[in-house]
């Protein structure tokens, strides 16, 4: 399984970027899938995720709430991370992640997944 993260960059505060996340090897709808973020010396940190299923139930830190949406895209096999009105402490390494079986809850600990992207960096200026 390799997942691709994309979608990063330097914007200001108050902006909007949108991360994509493209999975080889999994059918994304089988699978939850979610985002985590990291800054240097601290623990990597849950954003969001998202259940198995055409529906795809959501779920988000209390620091994103409202701020960033998770989703899917299944004919295009690939997860999204919208986020909008970014603030500076938004800045840090975002990944997406994978659990290693089909049709599993998943929910914000890092250890409930498998399958990690190279992570793509997102800067906020102030």
């Amino acid at each position: 399984v390799q997942l691709q993260a994309s979608g990063g960059g330097l914007v200001q505060a108050g902006g909007s970027l949108r991360l994509s996340c493209t999975a080889s090897g999994r059918t994304l709808t089988n699978y939850a899938m979610g985002w985590f973020r990291q800054v240097p010396g601290k623990e990597r940190e849950f954003v969001a995720a998202i259940s198995w299923g055409g529906g795809g139930s959501t779920y988000y830190a209390d620091s994103v709430k409202g701020r960033f949406t998770i989703s899917r895209d299944n004919a295009k096999n690939t997860g999204y991370l919208e986020m909008n009105s970014l603030k500076p402490e938004d800045t840090a390494v975002y990944y997406c992640a994978l659990p290693s079986r089909r049709w599993v809850t998943t929910g914000p600990h890092p250890g409930e997944y498998e399958y990690w992207g190279q992570g793509t960096q997102v800067t906020v200026s102030s």
